[in-house]
Parts: C-alpha cells; structure tokens; sequence
C-alpha cells in the first residue's frame, strides 16, 4: 500500500490541477465575452477571440488622451462591428450604451459614430502591453481589454479637445437603445430654462457614465440627487470647484475634471450645476425609488 501512495497522490494532484486550469480558462473566456443587446434584450454573445472571422484589423494611431501621448493599437471598426451585430438599423437608432467590467456605463449618441470614426481596440501595435497609466486618474496603471473603444483624434481637434469623454476601456457590454426609455427618470422638467436644457445635455456627456440620478445610470460613483441632492448640502462655490477640479476638495479623488480643453469651460460647469439645482425638485416617490447598489463610492 505505501508503494501506491505517491502514484494516488501523484494522480490527485494532476486532477486537481486539471481542475483549477479548466476553471481559469472558463473564467479567462468569460472575461472576453462581449454582450449585445438590443433595447435590454440579449441579441449575441460573442468571444473577443471571434470577431477576427468577421472583421478585419487595421492599426490605428490616436492621441492618448489618458497618458497625454500618441499610442498605436490594433483595432476593429466600430462601424463594421455595429453593421454585423445590428445590421443597418443601428443608423437610425438614438443611443449606444457601453458597459464596463468597473460599472463605467456611457451612453453616446450615435449620431456621433456617423460623423467621427470609431474603433475598437483590442492590443497595443507596439509591442506594448495593453494597458495605459491613467494620467487623469491619479496615475492608476490600468488593463484595457477586452474592447477599448477609440477615435481617430489625430484628424479632429474636436475630439481632442472633449479628453477622455467617450472613450471607455473593459467594455463587455455594448447595447443600442433609446435614452428616453432606458433612463426617463434624469430628464429635466419641460418647463425649465435654456440653461438647465444645456446642463443637462452637458450632464449625459460628460458625467452621467459615472453618477445616477434618482437611482438611473452607472451606479459606479455616488447618487446625486436621491433622496438629498448635491446642491442642497454643497455650497455652490465648492460644488463647481469639485467638478473644476476634485483633488482640490478631497485628495486622491477618484473623479475625473471636467476636461480642460472644453470650449467655455466654466460656462459649462455653471450649466451642469443648474441642471443639478433643477433636477433636486424632481424626486420619485420613496416607495417606488430603485436605487441601484453597483458598490458606490462616497469619494467620488
């Protein structure tokens, strides 16, 4: 019997590591898992490794805006990607939803992907790793696959100047739907002013993807509205001076300044905080209220 020993335990260990490398390559495929929906309904899942059979790659150098240098990836197009899983439609559609292994969640008009060119990255073209240290984001080194969706900056200044907006990285999700529907509860009253109109326009675009409103949207970083919204316990002075710059309220913040280059910056922030102001008279009903719980973080 002692000479069967090791031969047993020899064969449990190989079965147990059998095992553990089986579980890792499931987890490995289900990290590159890519999500379509269409109006909250699943349409197609798709293996990062699949979209080589349908798509074609090209390089593409882009400023990286996140580490404030030019970076070359290999990339898909995001057009040719919304073709295939959408068909036509997708054209005539409203918005695109993009979400993110960290619950980063933009919603981007898809008006813009017919007037800028888009596209998917998948890995760095120059024998670098495909990762970025987020120069915007307190230097965090972070890995940026499956899907990093990028533009084609260098040929627009516009583009350029919006920063970092739009430009998600770990998406595993990607859904067309239509804004109105899928977050009804962050529009702004009818009768409001012009300048609430635009703060809220400036909201969706450059804030939304981190922050809910009355419960609606990423949940990634803190609720501003529900049940007691920003403007109510924040003086203004110190509100527009955190979305100006964060760190200069709380060290180490892990929120974003509004991008720097942005046209009439500070009108900007004015009209984001009306919209705020505007918004803490709309609240729903504590009884119907659905807060979303995506692990939110007081510091941001």
């Amino acid at each position: 019997m002692n000479d069967q020993w090791p031969i047993s335990f020899l064969t449990s260990v190989i079965l147990l590591l059998i095992l553990v490398s089986s579980s890792f390559a499931q987890t490995t495929i289900s990290q590159n898992l890519i999500e379509f929906k269409h109006k909250d309904k699943i349409i197609r899942n798709l293996p990062l490794a699949e979209l080589e059979r349908y798509l074609t790659k090209q390089t593409l150098k882009i400023f990286e805006v996140h580490e404030k240098k030019e970076r070359t990836y290999q990339v898909y197009s995001a057009t040719a990607l919304f073709d295939f899983i959408f068909g036509s439609d997708w054209r005539a559609a409203e918005e695109i939803v993009f979400i993110c292994e960290d619950q980063f969640q933009p919603s981007i008009p898809v008006t813009k992907f017919l007037q800028y060119n888009a596209y998917f990255a998948f890995a760095s073209a120059d024998n670098h790793p495909f990762t970025l240290k987020n120069l915007l984001q307190n230097n965090e080194e972070v890995h940026l696959g499956p899907l990093y969706l990028v533009w084609d900056n260098l040929s627009s200044k516009e583009l350029q100047y919006e920063g970092a907006v739009d430009m998600p990285y770990q998406i595993i999700g990607i859904e067309l739907t239509t804004f109105s529907a899928r977050f009804p509860a962050i529009f702004p009253p009818n009768d409001t002013s012009a300048e609430v109109q635009r703060g809220f326009l400036h909201f969706r675009k450059h804030c939304f993807a981190c922050h809910t409103i009355n419960g609606q949207g990423s949940g990634k970083a803190t609720e501003l509205n529900y049940p007691i919204s920003v403007t109510e316990y924040i003086q203004p002075t110190y509100l527009k001076l955190w979305i100006d710059n964060p760190t200069a309220i709380r060290l180490n913040s892990k929120m974003l300044p509004l991008a720097a280059d942005i046209p009439d910056r500070d009108q900007v922030i004015d009209e984001i905080i009306a919209y705020l102001t505007a918004m803490s008279r709309v609240k729903p009903q504590s009884k119907t209220m659905h807060i979303q719980h995506n692990n939110q973080s007081d510091d941001n």
